[in-house]
């Protein structure tokens, strides 16, 4: 919270509980002062994927209507720290848009975005969602089918030595269909899956017939996911 979201949050519990208010405006403004100092790093609102949001507000209205004691920052920034440990023990961080090979800028990506979920900036990612549509067998699959992961510079020099496999790789990164995910079905082909379509002399073809290109856009919609 910035010292006007302070402001505003101490003028709503004086409201709520006039006779603890400060007696003069030099004490006013040394409880402002305090209070925005402690709770800097506390949002005043915040989003929940399951709909139990944050508001700063309403941890002061309970405090005030269950506790007979005066309210303290830290009667604020206690639950916000459980709400916040919550939020992150729910959340898969996204790849950032960075080189993962960039050590230094791929972990400031990734504080950048805990650090927005925990400003209530952006709404968390919830496990559940990066599956959404594959099952684990699925995922398992897949995972088997393309290999063991490299990074990105190792296998940009490998990709020259095994074509069919980067041009898969990259088909599973931008999310689009791939033929080989299918089995072929042109009469005079017949390819299965994770093998290359033929030509009539049964010699590997550069690309997939159109009609095992179109099952395979079939298949990759109706799951709703990468095949």
């Amino acid at each position: 919270m910035n010292r006007q979201h302070v402001a505003a949050l101490l003028a709503y519990t004086d409201r709520l509980d006039p006779t603890r208010a400060p007696q003069d405006r030099a004490a006013a403004a040394e409880r402002l002062d305090q209070w925005a100092e402690l709770l800097a790093d506390v949002a005043s609102t915040a989003p929940h994927p399951e709909g139990r949001h944050w508001d700063a507000s309403q941890i002061v209205r309970h405090h005030i209507a269950t506790s007979p004691y005066p309210i303290k920052p830290s009667d604020v920034s206690r639950p916000w720290a459980d709400f916040r440990r919550d939020i992150l023990s729910r959340h898969v961080d996204p790849l950032p848009a960075v080189d993962p090979d960039d050590d230094t800028a791929y972990r400031a990506a990734l504080a950048a975005q805990r650090r927005a979920i925990e400003t209530g900036a952006t709404v968390a990612t919830p496990r559940a969602a990066l599956t959404t549509g594959m099952t684990e067998q699925q995922a398992r699959a897949r995972l088997a089918a393309l290999g063991t992961y490299v990074p990105r510079t190792v296998a940009a020099v490998l990709a020259a030595h095994r074509p069919r496999k980067a041009e898969r790789e990259q088909l599973a990164a931008a999310g689009r269909p791939d033929p080989l995910d299918v089995p072929c079905p042109y009469e005079h082909c017949r390819a299965d899956r994770g093998q290359p379509c033929r030509t009539a002399r049964r010699a590997p073809r550069a690309t997939a017939h159109p009609s095992r290109l179109d099952d395979a856009t079939t298949a990759h919609h109706t799951t709703g996911a990468r095949p």
